[in-house]
């Protein structure tokens, strides 16, 4: 987006309301998926909505995401993450960390998995069967590859708010997706249903602010070409406004 853009958004982020009467906490960090199929003549990007019942932005449409976990540290990758997206990664944190970064990648991969029972990475036959929360790539013969991956945006969820999070949204194209594990969304999952929306369509949904304002960046950056060295907006509020860094 251009420097006007980015600053209607973070105006747009500013005036939305919420409640921010919780105690302060320290943000977690997480990462999110965006899938795009730009097979078509419109992209469209792969949206789930959140169980009514969860008490963190219920019924609305969000891309799969979650926290990091210590575990995805340790993890085998196929294809390392693009050296300009490590770099952005490692900027604006306390202990800048190539392995934080990847870790954060990989999040977003397994998180992925976990919410839609989409894989993505590559095919292997000598995948390593690692156990625990990645075993289903193993046993389906996918290792995760980090080097189709784009890093998009970077937000950090208001003071005050019941849960707080340092998210950094990453995409692929849909052709990495290596395999699907059925029945991983329905009514009682955290994803009740997956849609594939043109992202001009995708933005009528209902569906948090950031997730809308990381939609408008996503779709200049495929206009733009999609390139590692487009600068990534980070957005956070500071004073109770939301500001627009670049990474």
């Amino acid at each position: 987006m251009t420097d006007t853009t980015h600053e209607t958004a973070v105006e747009r982020l500013t005036r939305v309301t919420r409640d921010m009467t919780h105690p302060n906490q320290r943000p977690r960090d997480a990462a999110t998926m965006i899938l795009v199929d730009r097979s078509g003549p419109t992209p469209k990007v792969l949206l789930g909505r959140r169980h009514a019942r969860h008490t963190f932005m219920p019924d609305v449409f969000v891309f799969p995401g979650g926290r990091l976990d210590p575990d995805d540290r340790l993890l085998p990758a196929a294809g390392a993450l693009d050296p300009r997206i490590e770099a952005r990664l490692m900027q604006r944190v306390q202990k800048p960390s190539v392995h934080k970064a990847r870790a954060l990648a990989l999040t977003a991969i397994r998180e992925c998995f976990e919410e839609t029972g989409l894989l993505v990475g590559s095919r292997r036959a000598d995948a390593p069967d690692n156990g625990g929360r990645w075993q289903d790539f193993a046993s389906n013969g996918c290792l995760a590859d980090l080097s189709g991956l784009h890093f998009i945006a970077r937000a950090i969820t208001p003071p005050r708010r019941p849960r707080r999070y340092d998210t950094r949204f990453f995409s692929a194209d849909a052709d990495h997706v290596r395999h699907r594990v059925e029945g991983v969304t329905g009514p009682d999952a955290e994803l009740i249903e997956l849609v594939w929306v043109p992202i001009d369509e995708a933005r009528t949904l209902d569906m948090p602010a950031i997730t809308g304002v990381v939609l408008e960046e996503l779709e200049a950056r495929i206009r733009a070409g999609l390139g590692h060295d487009l600068p990534v907006p980070f957005y956070r509020m500071l004073n109770r406004k939301f500001v627009c860094d670049r990474l």
